[in-house]
């Protein structure tokens, strides 16, 4: 790990703290920003390709929205059937310049095709796997059904559905409690004081997270017939659905 990509964005006071942004300093630490972050990253990660090793059917499509630098898009391309076609998507030209350079360096058996849009505009056909790492948290309420319903219709049966998320709980005590959980974690990843505070104000009005309960009820009502937790890790949880 070089000093370049080490995530120091929020290591000095900034006044006023900026919302968070998917922008290039953000792309520069990413890697690093995850891991140290979110509970639970790698093993999603890997997770994320055993299920397409398991659900992909030849000659379908793969989606990874939401890809940043690809890691979920690797790993399922590693694992896809025969003449598999996945596209990785996000709205971050920064980030997918940052994929495209690693494409580069890196050519998986499963071709990536790179999409620079938001997630409401694109189109989802003959997917058997869909994954949304930690995505879904940065859309707009509103609009999450509405996703999810388009996911669901664009899906072939028997596929399957990877949703992860930061999750939130009724009661207060716990949320409380995995929230003070989580900053432990981070702390014990070598974050200051002040790199949580200013890190949780920037993406206090970006992310919004909602319950367990909230998550299933939506991948129920849009039609998916299985639906379960498969991770969890305070306050962020891994979801599967199937079609």
């Amino acid at each position: 790990m070089t000093e370049q990509s080490t995530d120091k964005l929020f290591a000095h006071p900034l006044g006023v703290v900026p919302d968070f942004t998917f922008d290039e300093a953000v792309a520069a630490v990413f890697p690093d920003m995850i891991v140290r972050s979110v509970p639970g990253y790698s093993t999603v990660v890997a997770i994320t390709g055993l299920l397409a090793q398991q659900f992909s059917q030849p000659g379908s499509q793969l989606y990874d929205l939401g890809c940043s630098l690809g890691a979920s898009s690797f790993s399922m391309a590693k694992h896809a059937a025969a003449n598999c076609h996945l596209l990785a998507v996000d709205n971050s030209p920064q980030m997918l310049a940052g994929l495209k350079k690693i494409l580069q360096q890196h050519k998986p058996n499963t071709p990536i095709e790179l999409v620079c849009d938001d997630l409401a505009d694109i189109s989802i056909e003959r997917a058997s796997v869909v994954a949304m790492n930690y995505t879904l948290q940065f859309v707009e309420l509103a609009q999450r059904d509405a996703l999810i319903e388009k996911i669901y219709a664009g899906m072939l049966p028997e596929g399957v559905f990877v949703l992860s998320e930061k999750v939130a709980f009724s009661s207060t005590q716990v949320d409380e409690l995995f929230i003070d959980l989580h900053h432990r974690f981070k702390h014990a990843n070598g974050y200051t004081e002040l790199e949580v505070s200013q890190k949780r104000e920037a993406i206090e009005h970006v992310l919004v997270p909602e319950s367990i309960e909230q998550h299933k009820s939506r991948l129920l009502r849009a039609g998916f017939q299985r639906v379960e937790v498969w991770f969890q890790c305070f306050n962020f949880a891994s979801f599967i659905a199937v079609k």
